[in-house]
């Protein structure tokens, strides 16, 4: 048996109905697309009907929005790059630094030379460097206490000479000091064979300091110390790459002794 419930083929639209509806449709969207979307979302109004509509304002507060959240955005990301620019730079940090290194060494300076171990022993500490950006470090204790002796003990009248030799590891550092009167001078020349260190040279004695010289990443280095005041007067060196250097120093000139520290 046959479903006559079954629309016939005389019940469906034609070719021509089809496309009949398939216009309307298109035609209907674009209005609405005309009148309504593009007047309440971008408040662009070619007709005027959604002005009438009162669809127009709902996209001029849509757009204006949208506008204050982008320049808000582009106002935080202005800010950002100005707070980034007004960043301490890397070279002043380092000035910086080094500003307070000094000031340490300078503080520490003036503390008894030496500091008695638990076995009785004086031992010489190191200066701390920070974040590993000052150009040169040196001991944040004298090595021997400087007296009214120094003034009174014999010169030779022809100078001295000597040379000293030593392996520093890397991170070991050392110090060399020439006991000086004030005024006296001493030529000098010393060589990291195996790679470079960080040097200071400067003085101590009485309650007294100075910092004649720094440098970092130096593979040798020569000239002459003149003493400031009555003390000790010498280098100190660190090894700060990786792999064992010898440090060989000579010195000449009119000082009572000299001694190696650390």
């Amino acid at each position: 048996m046959y479903n006559t419930d079954l629309p016939s083929r005389a019940d469906l639209p034609t070719s021509a109905q089809l496309k009949r509806s398939t216009m309307i449709a298109a035609l209907t969207a674009l209005a609405l697309l005309v009148t309504v979307v593009m007047p309440s979302e971008y408040a662009i109004d070619p007709t005027g009907a959604g002005r009438l509509l009162g669809l127009t304002r709902m996209g001029e507060i849509k757009t204006q929005l949208a506008a204050e959240a982008a320049a808000d955005e582009m106002a935080s990301a202005k800010a950002t790059a100005e707070r980034m620019t007004q960043m301490v730079p890397p070279a002043e940090l380092m000035a910086r630094m080094e500003r307070i290194e000094n000031l340490l060494v300078a503080l520490t300076a003036k503390q008894p030379a030496s500091q008695p171990s638990p076995t009785g022993e004086a031992v010489a500490q190191d200066n701390v460097t920070v974040g590993e950006i000052a150009p040169a470090e040196a001991p944040a204790i004298a090595a021997a206490p400087v007296t009214e002796a120094i003034s009174e003990a014999p010169i030779r009248p022809d100078g001295r000479q000597d040379e000293l030799s030593f392996a520093l590891a890397p991170g070991q550092g050392a110090e060399v000091k020439l006991v000086m009167r004030q005024g006296a001078k001493a030529n000098f020349s010393w060589t990291a064979d195996g790679g470079v260190v960080n040097f200071e040279t400067h003085g101590d004695g009485g309650g007294q300091s100075v910092s004649y010289e720094k440098g970092r990443s130096v593979p040798a280095d020569e000239g002459a110390i003149e003493a400031a005041f009555d003390g000790n007067h010498g280098w100190f060196w660190r090894n700060r790459g990786d792999r064992e250097v010898t440090l060989t120093i000579t010195t000449e000139g009119n000082y009572i002794d000299i001694k190696r520290v650390i």
